[in-house]
């Protein structure tokens, strides 16, 4: 079972850049397909990004545009989302998922969650 630890957020001015990192314990890391969600309060969870095993595969929400970027180095047990032109609306609460089985868009499809992470652009 893999133990999941965002770090990273903090406050930003709109256009400005951030890179959340999710590090991983517990678990073959290199195992798992990793995904990116926020939630804003009240709202449910919506997908950011996610990224294969292998870090070969990649997949972005409609939203990004081309402005976050989801890695992972494998032998560092760490997946990142590096953030850039952060807009207002991007200020909520970022989450990494892990899951052995399915490279998914949805939440239902993580087994492992963190805690989450607070994003603030300031406009």
């Amino acid at each position: 079972q893999v133990q999941l630890v965002e770090s990273g957020g903090g406050l930003v001015q709109a256009g400005g850049s951030l890179r959340l990192d999710c590090a991983a314990s517990g678990g073959s890391f290199s195992r798992y397909f990793i995904g990116w969600f926020r939630q804003t309060h009240g709202k449910e969870r919506e997908f950011v990004a996610a990224i294969s095993p292998n870090g070969g595969n990649t997949r972005y929400a409609d939203f990004v545009q081309g402005r976050f970027t989801i890695s992972r180095d494998n032998a560092k047990n760490t997946a990142y989302l590096q953030m850039k032109s952060l807009k207002p609306e991007d200020t909520t609460v970022y989450y990494c998922a892990a899951s052995q089985r399915y490279f998914a868009t949805t939440m239902t499809g993580y087994e492992y969650w963190g805690q989450g992470t607070q994003v603030t652009a300031s406009s």
